[in-house]
């Protein structure tokens, strides 16, 4: 890292610093966290484009598999809900993934003609008849299951810190399945492709209440640190509280946004460590040598195709990493809230403008423009209520340009990208 780079870095940290003096310290921990799982999901984005030359647009789809996962390991079962028709469900599906074994098995091992269409009609018609007879009224015994609180099977009961490579997991499954099928298209159809397989597991998640309640959103996720009110109600915290000159409900919130900001921050240094390390490896070399020339690194014996398939499959395992902290830290399940907005444009500003290719330049534009995101629309709005205090009230102008400060946050990222492409188009941080 160089000095400009540092520069940089302490540039984006009295952001933060000046923010708490100015605004307060929940205020900027809680930018700060949300920053911190941004620029794990730049880092993701990044190894995909900055690594590969791999345009995912689909970011939202993993990150929503990574909060499904928090559900599916946290939250504990629920019994009723299992005893209606768990087994049902999980036969069903057996049945489902067996149907689809069945008709590759068939597809590969028997020679084209008709006998082979025949059986996979046959082998599929039937396989999907099976399945929605087992299927469909085990969702409906689950669901009836006490709807208002549950409706749904729950998870596992397990600590939640262990559903963050869950998380990863189920998005690296799913970029496993996406790869196979989509990585074979040009980079404009592979854009297409992962976002509408994203908006597919945008549309299961909302849709399938017996999973994780669909829209009724799960609530009430474990933590990994402690609850506030237990803080409070603890005489050793009020008395370390008040050595610090904080009132206990002020202290019990600070402690837990700085818990939560210190485990983020070693999620991040950890990845950050693994990163640099593979990619200053021959393996990170290769990966580029097939970014910058395919037809090159193919004519020197390296499988393209395979290569990108595992870059693919480790940027969507840590996107769906973030997707599960981003759920434990709201401590809910939203599906509703995985809005490509936020999970695609803004994601891929931050790679853009920190610096593609460059793991820290991804942790840069992560930071920074998750804070420009938050703050530029209050202080856009304090200006614009300064700018328009000479005006006469009622005008019309005036009333135009207050209401203009809700659109602050999209004119402003796109300034900061103008800017960027034409001052330092490679990036604040750029790819050495």
């Amino acid at each position: 890292m160089t000095r400009r780079d540092a520069l940089l870095f302490a540039f984006v940290a009295l952001l933060f610093i000046g923010t708490g003096f100015v605004q307060s310290w929940n205020t900027a921990l809680t930018i700060l966290n949300m920053g911190l799982i941004s620029a794990i999901m730049a880092l993701g984005v990044n190894m995909q484009w900055g690594y590969a030359g791999l345009f995912n647009i689909g970011i939202m789809g993993f990150v929503a598999l990574g909060g499904l996962g928090a559900v599916l390991v946290s939250m504990p079962p629920v019994n009723a809900a299992w005893a209606a028709g768990g087994a049902r469900v999980l036969l069903a599906l057996a049945v489902g993934a067996a149907t689809i074994a069945a008709a590759v098995i068939a597809w590969r091992r028997m020679t084209a003609g008709r006998a082979r269409t025949l059986t996979l009609l046959a082998l599929l018609i039937g396989g999907f008849f099976l399945y929605r007879a087992l299927f469909d009224p085990a969702v409906a015994a689950i669901e009836a299951v006490n709807p208002a609180a549950t409706g749904y099977l729950g998870g596992l009961g397990l600590p939640i810190l262990i559903s963050w490579p869950v998380g990863g997991l189920l998005a690296a499954g799913a970029a496993w399945v996406i790869g196979k099928t989509a990585l074979g298209l040009r980079s404009d159809y592979l854009a297409i492709a992962t976002l509408g397989i994203a908006e597919i597991v945008i549309a299961v998640m909302k849709n399938e209440d017996w999973l994780a309640r669909g829209v009724k959103n799960v609530n009430g996720l474990p933590r990994p640190v402690p609850y506030e009110i237990d803080l409070q109600n603890s005489a050793g915290f009020i008395d370390r509280a008040a050595a610090f000159g904080l009132d206990p409900v002020t202290g019990s919130t600070l402690f837990v946004k700085l818990s939560y900001g210190l485990l983020f921050t070693a999620v991040l240094l950890i990845l950050i460590w693994l990163s640099q390390r593979a990619l200053h490896s021959p393996w990170g070399r290769m990966m580029r040598a097939i970014r910058d020339n395919e037809v090159a690194a193919e004519a020197m014996g390296k499988d393209v195709t395979a290569r990108h398939l595992q870059i693919f499959i480790l940027g969507s395992a840590v996107c769906g990493l973030a997707g599960a902290m981003m759920t434990t830290l709201d401590g809910q399940l939203t599906p509703s809230s995985y809005q490509p907005l936020r999970f695609t444009f803004l994601i891929w500003v931050m790679v853009i403008v920190g610096g593609s290719g460059n793991n820290f330049g991804a942790v840069l534009g992560g930071m920074l423009i998750w804070f420009l995101w938050i703050q530029v629309e209050p202080l856009g709005n304090g200006l614009m209520q300064l700018i328009t205090a000479g005006m006469e009230d009622g005008s019309a102008l005036k009333q135009h340009l207050l209401d203009s400060t809700a659109h602050m946050r999209l004119l402003t990222m796109g300034v900061v990208l103008l800017l960027v492409l034409r001052f330092s188009p490679r990036g604040l941080i750029p790819e050495r």
